[in-house]
């Protein structure tokens, strides 16, 4: 397939302020984000995220400082600059009496991906946003979902190492918004950077390895979720979540309790808990899982806690309020 692929994607922003008059959009905003990953963009309303999108792709200029990807500055060479990105910013309109391969042949071409690729481009990134038994019906019979599902899709063609993500399951139904957080994970799958905003914290907490968050178009944190999380805890600790196969023992949680780096042990069901543990979070998490794999209890989730991260962005967003 037509690709412009780069051996490792990363975005920078380097003093990046946006001002409107005496508003102040972003600020100084200093974030690098480097390698395949995806990273949550979280802050409140007018914090500046979707600003900080729009200067990523030269939508809007900067005040002051640069926008990079992969290294080129996007103002000054935008062409190159944004080769191998897709974006999805905002909730773009594909008009209703098109169908869907007719409207993602026009963004192909737009693209300038090869005509001899066109058909083939189209069908696979159709078939990735599980859209491809539809390429031959009207858009404007179709559900917000599946149409938000064909912007994904749009996002995708050229085979992109970098995607842009505003708020992509907003306004959708729960059955929608599950759909698209499926593809979204399929795409990490894939070895790309995705920066992705988002308003729901379980959303990130479930999705997203990183996570950055911004107030007042100034940077308030960037990391791991658990390093983040750990950083702004009362007890400098995190809290794993972990799922499990086999209902939990008595015998088990003792053991459990007693696991290296364990602060505390929460039981949420017979096949959930949580963990609080201190200490260096990556080098603590490894040995942690390990341990549990040890116990043959069938882990088959290890990931940070939604409300370690509800606990974080309250903290966070109630000091600069």
């Amino acid at each position: 397939m037509f690709s412009y692929s780069v051996m490792t994607p990363s975005l920078q922003a380097i003093n990046l302020t946006k001002r409107y008059g005496q508003f102040v959009a972003v600020s100084k905003l200093n974030l690098k984000i480097e390698g395949a990953k995806c990273v949550g963009f979280l802050g409140p309303n007018g914090a500046g995220k979707t600003t900080t999108l729009k200067l990523f792709t030269d939508m809007i200029r900067p005040t002051d400082g640069h926008a990079l990807i992969n290294g080129v500055d996007v103002h000054e060479e935008k062409r190159r600059a944004l080769s191998s990105v897709g974006t999805l910013i905002e909730t773009p309109e594909i008009y209703p009496s098109l169908t869907e391969r007719e409207a993602l042949l026009m963004v192909a071409e737009l693209k300038g991906v090869p005509r001899k690729f066109l058909e083939k481009s189209v069908r696979e990134v159709a078939d990735k946003v599980r859209m491809k038994e539809w390429l031959d019906q009207k858009v404007g019979r179709m559900s917000k979902g599946m149409k938000q599902r064909i912007n994904i899709a749009a996002a995708l063609l050229g085979d992109p190492d970098i995607i842009l993500l505003d708020e992509p399951t907003s306004g959708l139904d729960p059955r929608g918004m599950n759909e698209v957080r499926e593809i979204i994970k399929d795409l990490k799958k894939e070895r790309r950077l995705i920066f992705m905003s988002s308003h729901l914290l379980s959303e990130v907490s479930e999705i997203c390895d990183e996570v950055a968050l911004i107030n007042h178009g100034k940077l308030m944190a960037y990391g791991p979720i658990n390093e983040v999380t750990s950083k702004f805890s009362d007890s400098g600790a995190a809290i794993i979540e972990v799922s499990v196969l086999k209902p939990l023992q008595a015998n088990v949680i003792k053991k459990i309790k007693k696991l290296p780096g364990v602060k505390s042990t929460e039981v949420l069901d017979t096949k959930r808990f949580n963990l609080r543990v201190s200490g260096d979070v990556a080098k603590t998490q490894q040995k942690l899982l390990e341990s549990l794999v040890k116990l043959k209890i069938g882990v088959i989730s290890f990931k940070p806690s939604t409300s370690a991260l509800e606990e974080t962005y309250l903290s966070v967003f109630k000091e600069t309020a």
